[in-house]
């Protein structure tokens, strides 16, 4: 069957099977049928309201049936679907939102808004609108997403590919009854992208409204789940239940399992490999921009360690001196140059942007990493993060991987603070469950790390230090400490 748009394929599930259960979060679930009925009102609401095809709709709703209605109704009616955190401060939001000119904010407290011009819909607008399917359109674009990036000003990334599905052929693992759970928050990229590829290919998903490691795993149990992603700080938490607990789940349904969005320490990984099984356990890699990504398997896995896998066939993939923009020997850590393979600019643009791309057109988003021989991906950190500290690089992802390794630390972020001495002294923010001394954890990297990436100083928090998307704002943490220095 030739390509057609997700609001086509959406009634087609809601003809074909109508009493499926296409989405679920919590108590509440939809039916393809209700799913189809109930974005056909709301389309028709924000056609009335103004919203053209190709205008952004910007929707900060919380994980929910909101947003997923949302964002169909946006596809329905020729609108791209811009997702934002509903936690975002107001100054980052109104910016994403200056930036995105959505002919439409849905999910939003009106009284939140401080007199931005940008429309909002009325309460009780589906007494006013039927439920009757609205003329076929293709959105241009399937979403646009927001991001902080390194720096902390906001970018959107408008991704070129129609919102369009060619049914015969989804791009799923799942079997044809499949269920995905995503535990991660739907403004995320792979959130995003897993919920849109299962509701367009007539799988069930289910949706946490937050992550919680235990409830995670009764819903696997639940609902007999087949895939799942998530990223590595929610690994980490299922970890760190009670393995009695851990091991009471019956997560047998479980056929594909893959981590990504942040490097998986290696410890972790293994661990997750043993516990699922070899055969279960992947790993991706790729920015939201999609100019490129690499797999690996868990059999993989274990005979190259650490490595985020190959290219995939449609990437290819440079190490760069990030001076000097030479190619790098086989092993030695550079930053990471892709090609998709409809070459520069095929993929993305940005909005608030700019691209980071050599002279002959390879890009960049800022990862570091390293190949071996056998051209297998090892990343290293964000260029922007890594630390400089007596003329050797430190990269905070491998501290804080170390670190999470110990039973009393639950999250960690390390950061550089200025040193008139090393240029950057290194220092490590940790949230613990339970007392431990500095010199208790020295020892432990000690075992694990090398001498010159062992933190100076130790800072103890009571709150995670990544959100549920696994993301840390380092630079926010390193700020407000240096400007916490410059008033003492």
């Amino acid at each position: 069957m030739a390509r057609i748009s997700y609001g086509l394929a959406i009634r087609r599930l809601a003809e074909l099977q109508p009493d499926r259960t296409a989405v679920v979060c919590e108590a509440e679930s939809l039916t393809s049928s209700q799913l189809d009925r109930r974005t056909n009102r709301l389309a028709r609401a924000m056609i009335d309201r103004g919203v053209t095809p190709g205008r952004l709709v910007t929707i900060g709703y919380p994980n929910s049936l909101d947003f997923v209605i949302a964002s169909v109704a946006c596809w329905k009616c020729g609108a791209v679907p811009n997702p934002i955190s509903p936690r975002l401060p107001a100054r980052e939001r109104n910016e994403i939102l200056k930036l995105a000119d959505p002919a439409l904010l849905l999910g939003f407290d009106d009284r939140a808004l401080d007199d931005l011009p940008y429309p909002t819909l009325d309460s009780g607008f589906e007494a006013r609108f039927d439920d009757q399917p609205v003329d076929d359109v293709v959105s241009p674009y399937g979403r646009v997403l927001a991001s902080g990036g390194s720096t902390g000003r906001p970018k959107l990334i408008v991704l070129k590919e129609p919102a369009e599905i060619d049914p015969d052929s989804p791009a799923t693992v799942l079997s044809p009854s499949g269920t995905v759970l995503i535990p991660g928050p739907l403004y995320h990229s792979a959130s995003f992208g897993s919920l849109t590829q299962c509701l367009m290919s007539g799988h069930t998903v289910v949706i946490m409204p937050r992550f919680d490691a235990a409830q995670c795993l009764e819903l696997v149990e639940r609902h007999r789940v087949d895939q799942v992603l998530f990223v590595p700080t929610m690994m980490h938490r299922i970890w760190r239940l009670p393995e009695q607990e851990r091991h009471a789940r019956d997560v047998s349904s479980l056929r594909v399992v893959f981590t990504g969005g942040a490097p998986c320490p290696p410890w972790l990984m293994r661990n997750f490999i043993e516990w699922l099984g070899p055969d279960v356990m992947c790993e991706l890699y790729g920015g939201t921009e999609r100019i490129g990504g690499t797999m690996i398997s868990g059999r993989e896995w274990l005979a190259h360690p650490g490595s985020v896998g190959r290219p995939l066939a449609t990437t290819k993939v440079r190490i760069l001196h990030p001076e000097t923009g030479e190619d790098l020997p086989t092993g030695e850590i550079g930053e990471i140059y892709m090609m998709p393979v409809g070459g520069q600019g095929s993929t993305y643009r940005y909005l608030g942007g700019e691209s980071r791309v050599t002279a002959d057109g390879w890009e960049s988003v800022g990862d570091m990493g390293r190949l071996d021989e056998e051209g297998y991906l090892y990343l290293a950190d964000r260029r922007s993060d890594m630390i400089l500290s007596g003329g050797r690089n430190v990269y905070p992802a491998h501290v804080e991987a170390a670190l999470e390794e110990h039973p009393a630390i639950a999250s960690s972020a390390v950061i550089g603070l200025p040193d008139e001495d090393m240029g950057q002294t290194i220092h490590a923010i940790v949230q613990t469950t339970r007392p431990v001394a500095d010199e208790q954890l020295r020892e432990h990297l000690t075992e694990r790390i090398v001498h010159y990436a062992i933190p100076r100083s130790f800072e103890r928090v009571t709150e995670p230090l990544r959100d549920d998307a696994g993301k840390v704002r380092r630079f926010e943490l390193r700020d407000a400490r240096v400007r916490a220095r410059a008033n003492d």
